[in-house]
């Protein structure tokens, strides 16, 4: 069985290098392009069965990929929730003490102020991710799942920990993962 995981194209918020994740933007209009041009290249593989973060951004890369598919919303695989560092910049939060404080944390255990933090968030991903393959073992179609960069991060790192840092896990928009799951319980990633 194969789970391509795709993150979802170009927003305003990835243009302009904000902490977007409960914010529910559509792709931008360079993004929509993007995807389109993507395809055009013939990057992603087919799929039987479809799956989003049910968020506008990973909604349009779905059909913007595969057209008006019947798909799923699993609202686990959403992004992360910044909470009060929500759409806002590097540059706008680098002197704010929680600030500082979450992005120096090393345990996972911070909480974003009126956020998540980086263990509930694993969590929360994970456990959804779970749910996914045991309901896609029963039938073992080829999958597509559209989704956000730090959820991608957190399954590939889950998956495949130690390859890499954390944060070289997550594609650029429009980019992601094909996992293919072996009959052994083994699994082997290629970049989409």
């Amino acid at each position: 069985m194969k789970l391509h995981i795709i993150r979802h194209g170009y927003t305003a918020a990835t243009e302009k290098h904000l902490y977007c994740g409960k914010t529910d933007l559509p792709l931008s209009e360079s993004g929509t392009r993007e995807i389109r041009n993507l395809k055009i290249h013939g990057i992603y593989p087919g799929a039987e069965a479809f799956i989003t973060s049910g968020m506008q951004r990973a909604e349009m890369t779905l059909d913007l990929i595969y057209g008006s598919v019947p798909r799923t919303a699993l609202s686990g695989f959403a992004e992360y929730d910044f909470g009060d560092f929500e759409m806002r910049s590097y540059e706008e939060l680098k002197e704010i003490p929680e600030y500082i404080d979450w992005m120096l944390d090393e345990t996972g255990e911070i909480f974003c102020p009126g956020g998540e933090s980086r263990l509930g968030n694993s969590e929360r991903v994970m456990d959804t991710f779970s749910t996914l393959l045991k309901n896609l073992e029963k039938s073992k179609p080829d999958a597509a799942l559209i989704c956000h960069g730090g959820t991608i991060a957190v399954i590939m790192d889950n998956l495949f920990g130690g390859e890499r840092n954390f944060y070289e896990w997550q594609p650029s928009p429009g980019r992601g993962y094909t996992i293919t799951f072996e009959k052994d319980g083994s699994h082997t990633y290629q970049t989409i």
